[in-house]
């Protein structure tokens, strides 16, 4: 979790039990977290172009000094949060088998980026990117750290039970692990995923695997 030191403490809202060092009070993590949901909400409702601070700390209940304290713009405020996304993850799956590990991982992936938040600022998020080196780095990284390690434990997970061969190209697994999912759901956007589609895709992926 993100601890940032500053000579200045949030107003806290109520009495504290701790005498807080001169000099060093530490931000209210509570209040930080506040911050990073409303940041969350004003991207979905709003998209990044019109996103305010001041509609950031009216959505999470603070003043915008609250804010300010914590990051110095708009745009550092959302690089912190995408990049906390990639610190996050996804559940590494253990299901004993290699499709069975895929179709878990395409089915939490894909509630997840079907949820109304998501499907609204992943989009957005991207055309800024477009515009914005800083949002792109961040963004990249915050979507490939997260997909990259759980796709290397599934695979690392299939050679050690010798459904794969040792040594397969880490980058090409990758791609045929999450392309798909991403493809459907943030490329074309499909409002909804043909019947048997996910347990399709983790066989047809499973034997790409296993041919490589």
């Amino acid at each position: 979790m993100l601890c940032v030191m500053t000579t200045n403490a949030d107003e806290p809202r109520t009495p504290q039990r701790r005498r807080t060092p001169a000099g060093a009070a530490v931000l209210r993590e509570d209040v930080t977290e506040a911050i990073r949901g409303a940041v969350f909400e004003e991207l979905a409702a709003v998209g990044y172009a019109r996103m305010s601070i001041e509609g950031i700390a009216r959505r999470a209940g603070v003043g915008k000094t609250a804010v300010y304290r914590r990051w110095r713009s708009k745009l550092h405020l959302v690089l912190d949060v995408v990049s906390a996304m990639a610190v996050l993850g996804l559940p590494v799956p253990d299901t004993g088998s290699l499709e069975g590990d895929l179709r878990l991982l395409y089915e939490v992936t894909s509630r997840a980026l079907r949820h109304p938040v998501a499907s609204q600022i992943i989009p957005d998020l991207q055309a800024e990117a477009a515009r914005n080196p800083d949002i792109a780095d961040a963004f990249q990284k915050a979507l490939r750290d997260g997909q990259e390690g759980v796709a290397s434990k599934i695979v690392a997970a299939a050679e050690a039970r010798g459904e794969v061969r040792a040594g397969v190209d880490p980058d090409l697994a990758l791609d045929l692990i999450s392309g798909p999912v991403y493809w459907r759901a943030v490329v074309i956007r499909s409002p909804k995923l043909p019947k048997g589609y996910l347990e399709m895709l983790a066989r047809a992926t499973a034997g790409a695997l296993k041919a490589l």
